[in-house]
C-alpha cells in the first residue's frame, strides 16, 4: 500500500507529540508543520523521525497549506496534533479515499466525557446545520480528522488561513461536486492547555473565522 502523509499543524504540542508519533499506523508517514512553537516542539518531533517543516506565519489555514504544499504523496490526511486525536483511525479515515468511494473523507468525533467542552460543541452544530443550509451536506462534524487526494485538494485554491480553512475546504469541494462522506472517531480530553476550542475566546476566534469562510 502506497504511503500517506498525515499533515501535523503543530504549535507548542511538544507533549503531546511523542504518544501522537507513536500511535501513527503503518502506511502513515507524518508530516509535522511547526507554526512558531517555542516549546521545542520542532526538535521533538525531528528526533521522533517525523519530517518537519517550518511555517512562521501563523494560523491553522497557514500551516495546514503549508504542509499541503510540502506533501508528496498522492492521498493527504490532516489531523489535529494536542492528542485529542487516534491516529489509529487514519486507517479508517483513508480506506473510503483510497478505495474511491469518496472524494473527501471526515472524522466524525464521538467524544469521551470532559473533551469537548459544551461551547464548542454548540458552535460546531451550529455551524454543521448552516452549511447543511447552505449546500445540502448532512454532517454531524466539520472534521479535525480528513482525508483526500493532495492535487484536487490543491486544485480548490482554499484561501483562508485561519480557523475557516476547514469550512473552506468542505464548501469548496461540495461546489465542485465533490462526494464527502462522514465515519466515527474517537475524541478524548487533549494534552495540555487548548489554544482554541478548550477556552471561550478560542472558540469565538475559530468561529469568527468560519464566518468569514461562510460569506
Amino acid at each position: 500500500m502506497a504511503a500517506v502523509e498525515v499533515i501535523l499543524p503543530v504549535l507548542d504540542e511538544a507533549r503531546a507529540l511523542p504518544w501522537v508519533l507513536g500511535q501513527m499506523p503503518g502506511g502513515c508517514e507524518p508530516l509535522v508543520v511547526d507554526n512558531g512553537s517555542t516549546d521545542g516542539s520542532a526538535e521533538v518531533a525531528a528526533r521522533l523521525g517525523a519530517r518537519v517543516v517550518a511555517e512562521p506565519r501563523r494560523g491553522f489555514g497557514a500551516a495546514c497549506f503549508a504542509g499541503l504544499a510540502a506533501a508528496r504523496t498522492e492521498t493527504v490526511c490532516f489531523m489535529d496534533c494536542d492528542g485529542s486525536l487516534d491516529p489509529r483511525d487514519l486507517e479508517r479515515v483513508v480506506a473510503p479515499v483510497r478505495a474511491g468511494e469518496a472524494d473527501l473523507l471526515l472524522g466524525a468525533r464521538r467524544a469521551e466525557p470532559g473533551a469537548w467542552p459544551l461551547h464548542a460543541r454548540a458552535a460546531n452544530r451550529a455551524l454543521a446545520l448552516e452549511l447543511r443550509r447552505r449546500s445540502g451536506l448532512r454532517l454531524r462534524d466539520l472534521g479535525p480528522m480528513r482525508a483526500a487526494r493532495r492535487e484536487p485538494l490543491l486544485a480548490l485554491a482554499i484561501r483562508d488561513r485561519g480557523f475557516g480553512w476547514p469550512l473552506e475546504m468542505v464548501l469548496l469541494a461540495a461546489a465542485a461536486g465533490w462526494r464527502i462522506e462522514e465515519v466515527g472517531v474517537a475524541y478524548r480530553p487533549r494534552t495540555g492547555r487548548s489554544k482554541v476550542t478548550g477556552t471561550v475566546r478560542g472558540t469565538a476566534r475559530a468561529v469568527r473565522d468560519m464566518a468569514v469562510a461562510l460569506r
